[in-house]
């Protein structure tokens, strides 16, 4: 009987900077679009169908040590325990199977403090290893502020309640088009505020409040303030937390910069994310820690499972933020974009309220990694 370990123990795994050896059991196609990342993991792809008879046939890319801890991960965790089973008779000794698969792992939250507040309080990120989706946590005298929330909603239901946090608003960024929103469901929930930009908010079919350039909202003894950034909507907001952090959304990221293309406004909105970029972030201070909602790769997370930077460093590392002219700046980010996506216009719609999927049909419209970004 193969050993099972869950998403939650690889995750911190990885955040630890452990060496793992993955033997991904999906088909070709599958592993070319989306795996189990992180800086020291190793992954190679056998895929179930091809590990029937035994592991024999491969036993040149697995490793030479039958004493390496070896995790095998499919779709869902079934073929992965056969996989795991198929090690061992080939004489490995510590094999796991990783269980949920690629689902649990799409899926999975992993808290993350990122500091204390100046004026009281905590910030906290809830990495989403799987899917690159980060969202967080204002705590500040025991109310809370939740923004660009993912759907897994009971995550944070359960965190808050653990920390005995009342949380008064939820916020979104913008109208996100690579995952499902969990803002209106947790501020039904939770009896909180739902805030969203209201350039984004043309087409939703249900009530919201919304949030304007330079408007404050209170959470405990800490102020978070609005300021209007477009580009990878048109109606993308930034918020700036006590004077210390600024949550970037989807336009500026830790080592690259946000598509405007996710509405098919891609030439109207190319000026308007230089703009943002530009000019508008100029203005803040070099000290401020840059907190985006996405990140693309396991080199842009810190030691801690942090994903966060100075606005003054990264105006000096990223490329994004160094492109001279405003022609090359237009055909930067026209051209060199990744595929959109998947299902992003349904994702879209789900967010207007236009579409209901039920929870299966919304995993299978999230599947697949982060393109939120410029490459």
């Amino acid at each position: 009987m193969a050993k099972i370990i869950s998403v939650k123990e690889v995750a911190n795994k990885i955040i630890r900077g452990e060496k793992m050896f993955i033997v991904d059991a999906r088909n070709a196609e599958e592993f070319a679009n989306w795996r189990i990342e992180g800086k020291n993991v190793e992954v190679v792809n056998i895929p179930y169908f091809e590990i029937l008879d035994g592991v024999e046939p491969f036993l040149d890319r697995l490793p030479k040590d039958k004493n390496t801890t070896i995790y095998s991960v499919c779709a869902k965790g079934g073929s992965s325990e056969f996989v795991a089973e198929q090690l061992e008779q080939a004489g490995y000794q510590n094999v796991y199977s990783i269980e949920g698969g690629m689902k649990a792992w799409s899926e999975h939250l992993e808290p993350v403090k990122i500091g204390e507040l100046k004026s009281g309080g905590t910030l906290y990120q809830f990495v989403r290893l799987g899917k690159g989706c980060l969202s967080y946590l204002v705590e500040s005298n025991g109310e809370g502020a939740l923004i660009d929330t993912n759907r897994m909603t009971d995550v944070y239901v359960r965190f808050v309640k653990e920390h005995g946090i009342t949380i008064k608003h939820v916020i979104d960024t913008h109208l996100h088009a690579d995952h499902i929103s969990g803002g209106r469901k947790l501020a039904e929930q939770l009896g909180a505020t739902y805030y969203l930009p209201p350039k984004d908010a043309e087409e939703v079919t249900f009530s919201y409040t919304p949030i304007q350039d330079g408007d404050r909202i209170q959470v405990g003894n800490v102020v978070i303030k609005a300021l209007y950034s477009p580009g990878h909507t048109i109606g993308s907001t930034s918020f700036i937390v006590d004077d210390q952090y600024l949550l970037t959304g989807d336009i500026l990221f830790i080592d690259s910069i946000g598509r405007p293309d996710l509405a098919g406004k891609v030439q109207d909105w190319v000026s308007d994310l230089r703009q943002t970029l530009y000019k508008r972030y100029k203005q803040l201070a070099d000290d401020w820690v840059v907190l985006p909602a996405h990140y693309m790769g396991p080199n842009e997370m810190n030691e801690d499972g942090s994903v966060a930077e100075a606005l003054g460093v990264l105006y000096k590392q990223n490329h994004g933020l160094n492109i001279g002219s405003e022609e090359e700046f237009r055909k930067t980010v026209t051209e060199n974009l990744p595929p959109q996506p998947n299902a992003y216009k349904e994702i879209r719609q789900t967010n207007m309220g236009k579409l209901s999927p039920d929870e299966e049909q919304q995993r299978e419209m999230e599947i697949g990694p982060n393109r939120c970004a410029v490459r």
